[in-house]
């Protein structure tokens, strides 16, 4: 991730601060809010954007990080809504019963670790992308979804920023949004292999 942020930073640090700051908060939202975006490559941007702002003193760290965090919170709301307005009625409308029990399924997995599947993605290229609307199909509580979207954006979005504009002068800082990553990923796994061994052992019902 650090060797192609540097080739963004090249690119971004030509830009003047308005045109900055409004090209990547678009990037950023439009990974995450659309599904058109998820080939874009979030990570090396946001740590390329925490570059840009430590080397050129025109560009405000704080209102960088808070323009991040709004665009990656929004995003994933716009996804969660799209999933919910639009994604649920279509796969309600399947008469397949595999497929009407891949959504028995799905509805159960967020319903007991959606929070920590929704904070984890952030982590993880394209799969940010496409499990707001998949948490929304699976109509996943909406307050749950929200705090999970809040702390993700906070994390991903703000953490991997602040990790590059810290770099230079922190080395350790490189690896603090991977570290940040592994813990919710390991905290996401056990959750799921307790709910999975906990719960009781029941077949789908058929329709």
């Amino acid at each position: 991730m650090i060797e192609l942020a540097a080739s963004f930073d090249t690119q971004l640090s030509s830009l003047a601060p308005f045109l900055f700051y409004l090209i990547v908060g678009a990037i950023v939202f439009i990974e995450t809010g659309i599904l058109l975006g998820f080939f874009l490559p979030g990570d090396s941007i946001l740590f390329s954007a925490g570059l840009v702002a430590a080397a050129h003193g025109n560009i405000n760290i704080v209102i960088l990080v808070t323009i991040i965090f709004l665009a990656a919170f929004f995003g994933d709301q716009v996804g969660f809504v799209i999933g919910r307005v639009y994604g649920r009625p279509y796969l309600d409308k399947r008469e397949s019963k595999r497929m009407k029990a891949m959504i028995v399924r799905a509805d159960r997995f967020y319903e007991q670790t959606g929070w920590w599947a929704v904070v984890t993605a952030r982590f993880f290229p394209w799969i940010r992308t496409f499990v707001p609307v998949i948490a929304g199909a699976s109509r996943m509580n909406y307050y749950k979804f929200l705090s999970a979207n809040a702390l993700g954006a906070l994390l991903w979005g703000v953490g991997i920023t602040l990790a590059g504009f810290y770099a230079a002068t922190l080395p350790w800082v490189k690896s603090f949004s991977y570290a940040i990553a592994a813990f919710f990923i390991t905290a996401s796994i056990v959750s799921m292999l307790w709910n999975y061994l906990r719960r009781p052992r029941q077949p789908l019902e058929k329709s």
